[in-house]
């Protein structure tokens, strides 16, 4: 793309998010606007920003990254992170809206009448939030240098300076109203390059997805690499080398790469034949079409595909209600009624938006598949429009991807910000607007730092990591929380340090010693399939066997302000009001 083209879009997201960031300053008085937009968000509104800051970098480039390059399984994703609201919308939504709790660590305490509690769920979601932020920041390094050559540093830095300015002036007022605008931007930004590239495709005869050879060149191609590149070839194949290729420094040489891995330098251009089969980089096994779009077949070298599929349902489904971004959104709609219409809006959008990253990975293999020799599947849709539409036009379809991809940056990054910056406000700044402000600053820092400090794994991956840590934590605390009496404070507190611990443990483990091969490798890379049983069950035994430290009618009280319909509880001098945060409650 030419760099002009994507600093322009870069440009017009970056303005209109510090205009709608400026817009919601104006409108912010006190601090209800701050952490929840004085319950005033209508469903559409709220929904539009739901689906702003939901469909992350995981959402915008991961998911078609992933399904290029390890097959149909990689669904899982966009299934798992749609119909987790479902169940959002089932057990949760409308009773935690009534809870009368701005936060989560607000809910825990409510609930169990425990300190300790509190500041555990304090952790938990900035821990959560750092993980999902982490990969958005990576996700526009990575998206600035694929459009303008710049460092991967610097997209990350620009995104976190918005953002954090954003959260800062206006708070959950001005989000929303920033989150609601990218939404649509992003929907645009990947639909509409998506119908040029079936045209494309269909103009070139619609060569056929899947086959029985392994995906390649279909006309001489010149593969430039931005990064170190370790890659496997399996048939042998002459190439043209410009820069330095196992050691040795060529000047547009002929070499003879024959079976076995190979090592490439940053900037250099290697230029395959028409028909050469496409090399993958190191840990990504060559699959067939066939393979590739075979479930469970293991395609891209996964280990033990079945448990891992099912591992990714288990974390996006039960994570989805346990994202502190997703959940302070419901404090936002009026009444639980309103909740339950933003749920039902946000899982139309969801379903129509997932149906177009499938498109890009699945074409990404017949028109882009250098990319699986690169290692930067993740890029497929900045990448596509420009290789599939020549000239102008196509230059301006990658400008908008572009642009799409920063909203989703963003956006998300918006939301994760709010979503630490009121708990850290709440609990050591003592809820004030100013400490707010503060706060969004100190949110900010450490992902920054642990971004631009490391290069992580695959964007979608990384983020389902964080799904893991939510699902094992949050989840059994709020279905246990809201629908079991006999929850006590000590069994929620050792089930979220065990099931949230544990989690938080393999995502360590998976990010410093990579992805590897063997159960080990994979019940730490998709750990959610044992440490949610593991934390429902400390939860429950724990809390059968201190029973005694329950008070009925203190939870008889909160039971009845999250299941009676707000019209009988709004009406009734029993159920107290819902009170703003404030200095006494950290």
């Amino acid at each position: 793309m030419n760099p002009g083209h994507g600093l322009a879009a870069l440009a017009v997201v970056l303005v209109a998010t510090l205009a709608f960031g400026v817009y919601g300053l104006r409108l912010s008085r006190g601090t209800s606007d701050f952490y929840v937009a004085s319950r005033e968000i209508s469903p559409l509104l709220n929904a539009s920003a739901i689906g702003g800051e939901y469909l992350s970098a995981a959402s915008f480039l991961g998911v078609a990254g992933l399904v290029m390059a390890y097959g149909v399984d990689m669904l899982a994703y966009p299934v798992g992170y749609t119909a987790g609201y479902l169940v959002l919308l089932l057990l949760v939504a409308a009773p935690l809206r009534r809870s009368g709790a701005y936060t989560l660590p607000d809910f825990a305490e409510e609930r169990l009448g425990s300190l300790a509690v509190r500041r555990v769920a304090g952790v938990l979601v900035a821990v959560i939030a750092w993980l999902y932020l982490v990969p958005q920041l990576q996700g526009a390094g990575l998206t600035l240098q694929t459009v303008t050559g710049a460092p991967r540093w610097a997209g990350a830095v620009v995104v976190a300076a918005v953002v954090v300015g954003v959260a800062a002036a206006g708070g959950m007022r001005s989000v929303t109203l920033v989150q609601g605008f990218q939404f649509w931007l992003k929907l645009t930004a990947i639909a509409v390059p998506a119908l040029f590239l079936v045209m494309a495709w269909r103009s070139a005869g619609a060569p056929a997805l899947t086959g029985p050879d392994i995906p390649r060149f279909d006309r001489t191609t010149v593969v430039t690499l931005q990064d170190p590149v370790r890659f496997d070839v399996t048939q042998p194949v002459t190439v043209r080398v410009t820069g330095r290729l196992d050691g040795t420094p060529y000047t547009a040489g002929a070499v003879r790469l024959g079976d076995g891995g190979h090592t490439a330098t940053a900037g250099t251009a290697l230029t395959f034949p028409p028909g050469a089969a496409v090399p993958h980089r190191h840990g990504l096994a060559p699959a067939s079409g066939a393979r590739w779009a075979d479930p469970l077949s293991g395609a891209g070298g996964r280990s033990h595909p079945l448990y891992a599929l099912y591992s990714i349902l288990l974390a996006t489904l039960l994570g989805t209600m346990g994202l502190p971004h997703v959940l302070v959104r419901f404090y936002t709609n009026p009444d639980g009624r309103a909740a339950r219409r933003t749920t039902l809006l946000v899982l139309v959008l969801l379903s129509g938006f997932y149906l177009l990253p499938t498109v890009y990975g699945a074409l990404g293999r017949v028109l882009a598949p250098q990319l699986l020799l690169t290692g930067q599947t993740d890029t497929a849709v900045l990448v596509l429009p420009q290789l599939t539409q020549a000239g102008e036009g196509g230059r301006l379809l990658a400008a908008l991807a572009t642009a799409g991809a920063f909203a989703a940056f963003v956006s998300t990054a918006s939301g994760l910000t709010v979503s630490v910056a009121g708990v850290v406000s709440q609990d050591l700044l003592r809820g004030s607007t100013r400490g707010f402000r503060w706060a969004s600053l100190a949110a900010g820092i450490p992902p920054l730092v642990m971004a631009t400090a490391t290069h992580g794994l695959p964007v979608a991956d990384a983020i389902g990591l964080a799904f893991a840590v939510a699902a094992s934590s949050f989840c059994p605390l709020l279905v246990l929380g809201i629908w079991w009496r006999g929850l006590t404070d000590l069994g929620a507190l050792l089930g979220l340090v065990a099931g949230g611990g544990l989690a938080a443990v393999a995502v360590v483990l998976t990010s410093v010693r990579g992805a590897g091969h063997g159960w080990s490798a994979a019940l730490l890379a998709q750990p959610a399939a044992w440490t949610v049983p593991v934390a429902f069950t400390v939860m429950i035994t724990v809390s059968l066997l201190t029973r005694h430290r329950l008070s009925p009618a203190a939870v008889d009280r909160v039971m009845l302000r999250m299941h009676l319909p707000e019209e009988v509880g709004s009406g009734g001098s029993a159920l107290p009001p819902v009170r703003p945060p404030t200095a006494g409650r950290s």
